[in-house]
């Protein structure tokens, strides 16, 4: 559901356009992606997925010797966790240590990295990076309608624990997409019911993201501008999310500002 009333309306007229960069002047909508690109919550994500995969394996260890590598917390979770739901992504990342994808054991990997996750979330706050911070408020002061958008069931919590939450309009998180049914990323369906909560057109709007199967998602949206972020400023990642259907990527969105610059 929505959050707040739309502060300017996609037809009303738009204030301070000039600091925005040209990438996002001609957007009516701007849908952001929760988690590394709104809040600095991917680490403890990634965290709570090492712990939990890494147990598992100890505990049911692939038959193949090559198989047999703990969780990755770079490569593993970008490639098959980063953006999708919690039983996507321990499917994925079980299915590429050989190991039988059965039901209840998918089911217990994905609520023990749950679990995990929410005890390091009540623990303290997570906060907002402050070049996405200061892009929201510009995007907000030149008239331009925000969601964000995760497939995360804890995004209102996070974002309201961070202190961004009345920043904006519409806000889509794992249990609406559920609610409704959505398919997860890569598909752009939660995305889309974004957008049309926002009362734009994919082909209108604007998708920020830092995960593969989230820009991707965008590129088969229709999204206007498909805008990666790359948190580790690396040539390897940065080449991925291009090719995965980024437009553009950058390492921080104050980038996106004229005059901004990232961390």
């Amino acid at each position: 559901m929505g959050l707040l009333p739309p502060a300017v309306g996609p037809d009303r007229p738009r204030r301070r356009a000039s600091v925005i960069r040209d990438v996002l002047r001609d957007v009516r909508a701007v849908v952001l992606d929760t988690d590394g690109v709104i809040t600095d919550s991917a680490r403890v994500h990634a965290e709570a997925w090492k712990r939990a995969f890494d147990t598992f394996l100890a505990e049911h260890p692939p038959d193949l010797p090559a198989y047999r590598r703990d969780f990755d917390i770079h490569e593993d979770y970008f490639r098959y966790v980063d953006g999708k739901s919690r039983l996507d992504g321990a499917a994925a990342f079980m299915a590429s240590r050989g190991l039988r994808l059965r039901a209840d054991a998918v089911e217990a990997v994905a609520a023990d990295k749950d679990r995990l996750y929410v005890e390091r979330l009540r623990k303290g706050r997570i906060a907002a990076y402050p070049g996405t911070v200061r892009l929201l408020h510009e995007l907000r002061g030149a008239g331009i309608p925000l969601a964000a958008a995760s497939a995360s069931r804890h995004a209102r919590e996070l974002l309201l624990h961070a202190g961004v939450l009345p920043l904006f309009d519409a806000l889509v998180d794992g249990a609406e997409a559920a609610r409704l049914r959505l398919p997860g990323k890569p598909d752009p369906a939660l995305f889309q019911e974004a957008a049309r909560r926002l009362g734009a057109r994919a082909a209108d709007a604007a998708v920020v993201e830092d995960a593969l199967a989230g820009v991707e998602a965008g590129r088969r949206g229709g999204f206007r501008v498909v805008i990666g972020v790359d948190r580790n400023a690396a040539a390897g990642t940065r080449a991925s999310l291009l090719r995965h259907g980024a437009d553009i990527v950058v390492d921080d969105l104050a980038e996106l500002v004229d005059g901004g610059e990232g961390p």
